[in-house]
């Protein structure tokens, strides 16, 4: 596990708390040496205030060079935007500073689980996932799907034909109950959508249930 944490006072503590949990910890401070670092690591606990290039940029070249590592984004910043930017930039959680060491490790744990869900596969339609390979396909097309958008899809399609609240998505996909607004939800939506190639105006696959949340089409 790579920590790329700057903060002292942060990193040391959590490192040892890490460890004393299983984890092999790799502590690095700095941008650049994260991102040389990424590759050989199977969890990914990112700052995004790094010195020399920040997380978010770390956070973007991982995915560029094609490393599909779970990426939990730390940050002090708690606007809603700057969650999103996290998100949008390939990470598949974000924590708040301060944080509690029991919602991390919860965090960690439900990241890692994501690999080991070998032999499951969901047919609706003309979508069909192996959810243990982590591949779609919509009729003869393959779709490369960002981790959180691939998550999201899994849950819509368990669901299929039954409408889930955008807080239920919250919780299954970003293991974290949202107390504010779920626009992060609408926007991965909107992502996915386009993936799929859905109308917006007449949507095949996803309908939105006004006031509620998505409901997955059997048909």
């Amino acid at each position: 596990m790579l920590l790329a944490e700057d903060d002292l006072a942060i990193s040391d503590p959590l490192a040892r708390a890490l460890r004393r949990e299983g984890y092999d910890v790799v502590v690095e401070g700095t941008g650049p040496a994260a991102l040389a670092q990424a590759g050989r690591s199977d969890m990914i606990i990112l700052d995004i205030g790094l010195p020399h290039m920040d997380g978010l940029e770390v956070c973007r070249r991982i995915r560029a060079q094609g490393h599909r590592t779970p990426v939990i984004v730390l940050t002090a910043r708690t606007h809603e935007v700057d969650a999103v930017v996290g998100l949008d930039a390939g990470a598949d959680d974000y924590v708040s500073k301060p944080f509690r060491l029991g919602e991390l490790l919860a965090r960690i744990r439900a990241q890692l689980r994501r690999g080991q869900d070998v032999g499951e596969s969901i047919r609706v339609q003309d979508v069909e996932v192996d959810v243990g390979a982590r591949r779609v396909r919509r009729g003869a097309q393959n779709l490369e799907l960002p981790n959180k958008q691939f998550d999201l899809l899994v849950a819509l399609l368990r669901h299929a034909g039954s409408v889930m609240t955008r807080e239920e998505l919250m919780r299954e996909v970003w293991q974290t109950t949202w107390l504010g607004s779920t626009k992060t939800v609408d926007m991965h939506i909107s992502w996915l959508r386009r993936k799929l190639g859905d109308a917006v105006g007449d949507p095949r696959y996803i309908t939105t249930v006004r006031g509620i949340g998505f409901r997955f089409e059997e048909n």
